[in-house]
């Protein structure tokens, strides 16, 4: 990744001298198909004409382009050398005028790692399948350009394309002797544009609305896939959402949607859930489901799309100036889309998905080395690239869920309405959100910004109760503690909810108090003389975002009785709470695993109980003492089998416990129970063993040496598609085999021949738990071969190898040396680069206090 970076002092540097009139590009993508000649990469022909102006004549300034040549550089009808101006990511421009015209003819790349213009070619039936991705700053692979997100300007794509091929880009398009020519966007950022072009299968629709000034919106609608995966698309559900979506928007944005047209490609290959393009959505094409997957699967595509539709003015209409922002796009996209999940469509359980899932997500990055501000300092690319975590989207989201409790529904939406209509097609920081929310609630947002958006860390809140001689309470406290590294105490807005076990066996809630938590310490009065709780909730109906923490009492009450909880959200909550706690060293990891084992079979939320299963499964693999892991993965295992044979008949449960007995499997018991579903000599009424089913099956098979090479060849016979070949290629590289550890080392580190979803299949192969031994040799390895593959390959293919092949299993104090020794020696090493190894150090020094506590439990 050489020379390909880009400073925030050089993008304001930028920006104070050029604004962006707007671009032509032409592209030529007939190349994508038929053979290849020559040693180089295989390239497309691409012409830009940007039109900018210069506020200081006679300056010099840089255009951004990555590509393996330019044919020809014209600025202001000065032909320009190209090996003069281009260092293969800039080109040089010198003595700009008041106005300017660029044009540059290069040949650019296609793309095999999914950033820039990503080629793939169908297995199945020999199709070409194209589309771009550019987030944060990969458009430059494709075109010319000035890649910042606030020089914004209005765009015309014309791209030239293979017979038989259909093209689409932001704006409508329409195609006259094999040239589609797309109509100009609004002004939008270069990240945010899109081609996407090949055979794909194409669904239309039509979304209409009359607006509250009379006027009728139209929107068309389109969706589309690969043809291979046209039997199993579901249009007519993603169009619902869809629908479903906009109306929402629209009933409490007060801005009609401002792009035109709304399509939605699921593509092959894809680095990323999804990418809010305007006018052209792309999606992982996983959400694609080919088997039968549970109601958690369809909630998070949903939200998903949701998610995407809400950048459509967080982000797109209105777009932070840099990326020391991102989070004014992704955290409100991230709220939005829970929000409208629940308030639109047929999910509205969605706020206990987010409890449950998103929050993890943010309580585990807020707790690394690496954490950051919700508002970050985001130096270069690189530090944008892997500000894409869980504090800018979850940890955000949550805390503007917090906000709208802070400040109040109504005069949020309001303040979100104004800040559209003011800064439309515009650039913003984090003062432009703050002051309209603080014109529309009336309270200080620079104190909460301060609190909650400029401070990194996160908070626990425990309860302490007093009791009277009667048995009723006297004084019930809530405490604050923060980290030593990250000591802010925040202002909490919670309810703190009192529970207790009924003549009826269920564990109900009895009262209840919102208050408003500062300090170390404080006092709930209202729950004063109310009767002796069973459990306190310290965080009852996820109000805050917080670390949830429990007194003797509610524990106790937990072990016994957790399952007896009837409200879904609070069980929810008690769960994140106590894996937080196995995570932080204070219950170990054996008695994560038992409540698991003995309550998981009553939860009634989908999702939930998956995210159990991976909980319990990391809890086994992670954070036992070595000495138990045999026995932890047995009693995992044979609790697993046990549920999946009590579960209903067809049911959501009875399908998420197969999967988790493939997960865990361990013992000749679980593989013969594998094979015999396999090979149908063994049936479970109503669990359909589909293709998705089968590749999950075969993988513990394939790890433990129960089903070899030949045995995956027939499987890939059967289901030779693009989704079967990274399940056999991620099989393959699990086989526990030293010749077929070396291979995929070699096949990942060593070459850049598999595209990046097989470099994710093989990694995801290589590192199973069950090889320790075998996987021992490699810690060495990686430690020598990052800064090299860091330097040598792209920044997404860097960053799957460093966080994937890290020796994590290898957990041991000799590996948390190794890593330190590491660390110490490569001072100089890129940042980013150095935050992926602090982050996975810091997983392994957590594991080793979790294993420690593990083995001091008795």
């Amino acid at each position: 990744m050489p020379g390909e970076n880009l400073t925030r002092d050089e993008a304001r540097e930028r920006a104070a001298l050029l604004s962006v009139d707007g671009y032509e590009v032409s592209l030529d993508l007939r190349s994508a198909v038929g053979g290849h000649e020559g040693d180089g990469p295989r390239t497309f022909r691409s012409v830009t004409t940007v039109r900018f102006r210069c506020a200081e004549p006679g300056a010099s300034s840089f255009a951004d382009l990555i590509a393996p040549g330019v044919t020809a550089v014209s600025l202001n009808g000065r032909d320009l050398d190209p090996a003069q101006v281009f260092d293969g990511s800039r080109i040089l421009l010198e003595d700009l005028a008041a106005e300017n015209e660029l044009v540059v003819d290069a040949q650019c790349a296609y793309s095999r790692t999914g950033e820039g213009m990503h080629r793939f070619v169908d297995p199945e039936d020999g199709e070409v399948y194209l589309y771009t991705q550019y987030e944060p700053a990969d458009a430059r692979r494709v075109f010319a350009n000035f890649e910042q997100p606030d020089l914004k300007a209005p765009y015309r794509f014309e791209v030239r394309a293979p017979e038989g091929w259909t093209v689409w880009s932001n704006g409508v398009g329409e195609a006259t002797d094999g040239v589609w020519r797309f109509a100009e966007t609004r002004p939008i950022s270069t990240y945010i544009t899109c081609v996407v072009a090949g055979p794909y299968h194409y669904v239309t629709d039509r979304y209409e609305r009359v607006l509250e000034d009379g006027t009728r919106l139209e929107i068309p609608l389109g969706a589309m896939c690969r043809k291979g995966l046209a039997p199993h698309f579901d249009a007519d559900d993603v169009f619902l959402v869809t629908k479903q979506g906009l109306d929402f928007f629209h009933d409490h944005f007060d801005y009609p949607y401002p792009f035109g047209k709304y399509d939605q490609a699921f593509v092959p290959e894809y680095n990323l859930g999804a990418m809010e393009n305007p006018g052209m959505v792309t999606f992982r094409e996983e959400f694609i489901f080919r088997g039968k997957v549970t109601r958690a699967s369809y909630e998070g595509r949903a939200n998903v799309i949701l998610h995407e539709m809400a950048h459509m003015w967080f982000g797109d209409l209105v777009t932070m100036e840099w990326w020391d922002d991102l989070w004014l796009k992704e955290s409100f996209a991230d709220f939005m889309g829970a929000f409208s999940l629940v308030g639109a469509t047929r999910f509205t359980d969605g706020w206990i998905t987010f409890a449950n899932r998103r929050k993890a997500w943010a309580y585990r990055a807020d707790q690394l080395p690496s954490t950051h501000p919700v508002t970050a300092d985001i130096r270069d690319l690189q530090d944008a690239k892997l500000n894409f975590d869980g504090i800018t989207y979850a940890k955000g989201a949550s805390v503007l869920k917090q906000l709208v409790a802070y400040a109040g529904q109504d005069a949020f939406l309001e303040g979100a309405r104004r800040y559209f209509k003011r800064h439309a097609y515009g650039n913003t920081r984090l003062g432009d959100l703050l002051s309209v929310l603080e014109e529309t609630s009336g309270r200080d947002m620079a104190a909460w910004s301060r609190a909650w958006l400029e401070t990194a860390g996160v908070n626990s809140l425990t309860p302490q109760v007093l009791l009277r001689a009667d048995g009723t309470v006297d004084e019930l406290a809530v405490v604050q503690e923060a980290a030593e590294s990250h000591p802010e105490l925040r202002p909490h807005r919670v309810a703190v909810g009192l529970y207790r076990r009924t003549g009826a066996g269920t564990l109900e809630r009895y009262a209840q108090a919102e208050t408003d938590v500062e300090g170390p310490r404080t006092v709930v009065a209202e729950l004063a003389g109310a009767d002796a709780p069973e459990l306190v909730l310290v965080n009852d109906d996820d109000l805050t975002y917080c670390k949830t923490r429990f007194d003797d009492t509610s524990l106790a009450t937990l072990r016994e009785a957790l399952g007896d909880l009837t409200d879904p959200l609070a069980r929810a909550l008690c769960w994140s709470a106590l894996w937080n706690m196995t995570r932080d060293a204070l219950l170990p990891a054996r008695d994560f695993i038992a409540l698991v084992l003995r309550f998981a079979g009553r939860e009634t939320d989908i999702g939930v109980l998956q995210m159990l299963h991976a909980w319990a499964e990391s809890a086994a693999v992670h954070y036992t003492a070595p000495e138990r892991r045999e026995e932890a993965g047995r009693r995992l295992a044979e609790g697993a089998a046990e549920q999946l044979r009590a579960a209903g008949e067809g049911s959501e449960q009875q399908l998420a416990w197969a999967r988790f007995v493939a997960r865990v499997a361990c013992a000749e018991a679980d593989f013969e129970l594998l094979a015999s579903l396999l090979d149908g000599t063994v049936t479970l009424p109503g669990l359909e063993v589909d293709q998705e089913l089968r590749w999950a099956f075969l993988e513990p098979l394939a790890a433990h040496g129960a089903a070899d090479e030949k045995r995956l060849d027939e499987e890939l016979a059967r289901d030779d598609t693009a989704s079967g070949r990274r399940h056999h290629v991620r099989c393959l590289a699990a086989r526990p085999s030293e010749a077929v550890k070396a291979q995929c080392w070699a096949q990942v580190v060593e070459s850049d021949a598999l595209s990046n979803a097989l470099v994710e299949a093989t990694i995801a192969g290589f590192a199973q738990p069950s090889q320790r031994e075998l996987l021992a040799p490699y810690a060495e390895k990686y430690f020598a071969a990052i800064e090299r593959v860091w330097t040598e390959r792209s920044i997404q293919i860097g960053m799957d190898v460093v966080r994937g092949l890290f020796p994590s299993y290898e957990d041991s104090r000799g590996t948390l040396d190794a890593t330190d020794a590491w660390l110490a020696s490569h001072e100089d090493a890129a940042p980013a680069l150095r935050r992926l190894v602090l982050e996975a150090r810091d997983d392994l020094a957590r594991a080793l206090r979790g294993q420690a506590c593990d083995a001091a439990a008795g």
